[in-house]
């Protein structure tokens, strides 16, 4: 595609009208190794209008850049101008008020710069067109009218001039015009909100903490509010759709449950409020720091206090600590999913847990089978990475390791991990680091088993009673094609008495004295196990 350029136009970028922008591309490796050594944003000031007679919004991005290293040129993600306007025109990047040559393409805006390294520099960038994602404009259940951020995976470049990947961390500024029918709630703390001529509303939000794109959103509609109660110094609030406020504000309040138990398990909420939003999202529920949208039909939803949790605990783990990149989502989902089942057996008791547990061991089973890959996933195709694996695999390694560490240890690390990486970036190597550090112990291999092979152990267990010499013999199968390593329990008949055999060979064998033949045997009775088991009894060998 022909770049975009602007009139101001230097001998490096008109070279590129005659060899086309696949040059400066070539040039500008597609890498987040490449942007981590080179540029780190630190601020976005956003400053948008929306109107209620057209979808296209007009913007102006300040983007503040810290140059690692000498550059000339550098890009930003942003979704360029296609069919019916769709896509974002830039129509000028200038700097401390002078002109900045720049082209676009397809998914890029290419901006001309004289940097040297460890300088700052400020881009103002205007550009205006109608988002074909990521701002979702649309109507609600209700058939009003609403505009709401859905930047997930790396959808926000489709109306704002950004870094779309998580690695690079930056605060922000919004600053919304829109009808002043309109309440706009977004990250951070609300520092205004002023009339304007002509049923107008200018709303300025500000976060102060650093964010990955993919949770820097807004949200514009007809709200009712409610803050339900503070937890500390934390302010509650409610944004739900004026027609079903009573339930939604019944519903939401759970968050007062929520929050304090992963600030006392965890560490320190780090957002200066938390909102929970009903909204448009795609999902079920999106993790916005501070700012979690939930979808339209949550008011009411039967399981809204598990999706609730499960968004919160994302506060701390996807958004305070966000992975370097989404083959380690896992650091995100798995978390978040783990974390309210804890928060489930806290509130309910061991039970809850263990359904919870059985229920997504069945999944990862059933997934298993059709998908053969492992929890860290480099495929380029994010959205793909959003699967059992991330979430209920993940969820499952993270309960495996508190077996194996013990509740102390196991929070311990959960709690140093957060205090080192709060606010910065993380992967699988950096958790392992911590959780070695805090327990002693050399975890490579189960990090490697669990998490970078694909596959979990099929188990085919059989058993049989030797009445002549009161002996349970039990022989254990892995028949996967690769064997784990792994610790297994088991209980005869109804004793309540648990046995652990380490298993580590593609066949083992267990010799059990017991004073009667045992009506059944009970594999993993704890759900502790992440395996498919399929157990038989037979009358001899």
């Amino acid at each position: 595609m022909s770049p975009i350029l602007s009139g101001h136009i230097s001998k490096f970028l008109s070279t590129l009208v005659v060899l086309g922008i696949g040059v400066l591309k070539a040039q500008v490796p597609d890498s987040g190794a490449y942007y981590r050594a080179v540029a780190d944003v630190q601020h976005y000031t956003f400053s948008l209008r929306l109107n209620d007679s057209t979808n296209r919004i007009e913007g102006i991005a300040k983007v503040l850049v810290r140059f690692g290293a000498p550059l000339t040129y550098w890009r930003l993600d942003l979704r360029g101008p296609g069919a019916l306007d769709a896509g974002m025109r830039v129509s000028s990047v200038s700097e401390d008020g002078k002109p900045v040559s720049f082209g676009q393409d397809t998914n890029r805006l290419y901006v001309e710069v004289h940097a040297a390294k460890d300088e700052l520099h400020e881009y103002t960038i205007q550009y205006a067109g109608t988002p074909g994602d990521g701002l979702i404009i649309s109507s609600n259940r209700f058939g009003k009218r609403t505009f709401f951020g859905d930047n997930w995976p790396n959808r926000a470049h489709q109306w704002l001039p950004c870094v779309d990947l998580p690695y690079d961390k930056a605060t922000l500024d919004f600053y919304v015009t829109a009808p002043d029918k309109y309440q706009v709630v977004s990250n951070g703390r609300k520092v205004s909100e002023d009339s304007l001529a002509g049923n107008l509303k200018l709303t300025h939000w500000s976060e102060s903490q650093p964010l990955p794109t993919k949770v820097m959103v807004i949200g514009v509609a007809e709200f009712a509010i409610d803050h339900p109660g503070d937890v500390g110094s934390i302010p509650l609030f409610s944004y739900v759709f004026p027609q079903n406020k009573e339930r939604g504000f019944s519903d939401y309040a759970d968050a007062l449950q929520i929050l304090p138990f992963y600030i006392r398990m965890i560490g320190p909420f780090a957002y200066e409020k938390l909102a929970n939003i009903q909204s448009k999202t795609m999902f079920g529920g999106m993790e916005n720091a501070s700012a979690i949208f939930y979808f339209e039909n949550s008011v009411g939803y039967p399981n809204v206090e598990p999706l609730m949790a499960h968004e919160i605990a994302h506060q701390w783990f996807g958004d305070a600590i966000s992975e370097k990149d989404f083959s380690h989502l896992w650091l995100s989902e798995g978390f978040a999913t783990y974390m309210t089942l804890l928060y489930l057996e806290n509130k309910y008791g061991r039970d809850a847990l263990n359904k919870g547990l059985s229920r997504d061991r069945i999944s990862v089973i059933s997934f298993s089978k059709k998908r053969h890959t492992p929890v860290i996933d480099t495929t380029s195709r994010y959205i793909e990475v959003l699967n059992t694996f991330s979430y209920q695999k993940g969820s499952w390694v993270l309960h495996m390791l508190r077996r194996h560490l013990g509740d102390s240890l196991f929070w311990k690390g959960i709690r140093q991990y957060y205090a080192r990486y709060g606010g910065q970036n993380a992967d699988t190597k950096d958790f392992r680091d911590v959780m070695e550090r805090v327990s002693g112990e050399d975890l490579s291999v189960y990090f490697k088993q669990w998490l970078y092979r694909p596959g979990i152990p099929e188990l085919h267990i059989t058993w049989a009673y030797d009445t002549a010499h009161k002996v349970v013999e039990i022989h254990i199968l892995q028949a996967q094609r690769k064997t784990f390593a792994f610790p297994m329990e088991y209980a005869l008949g109804n004793s309540f008495r648990i046995y652990r055999v380490n298993i580590h060979r593609r066949q083992t064998v267990v010799y059990r004295h017991y004073k009667h033949k045992p009506g059944q045997l009970q594999v993993d009775p704890g759900v502790n196990l992440l395996a498919d088991l399929q157990v038989r009894q037979v009358t001899k060998w």
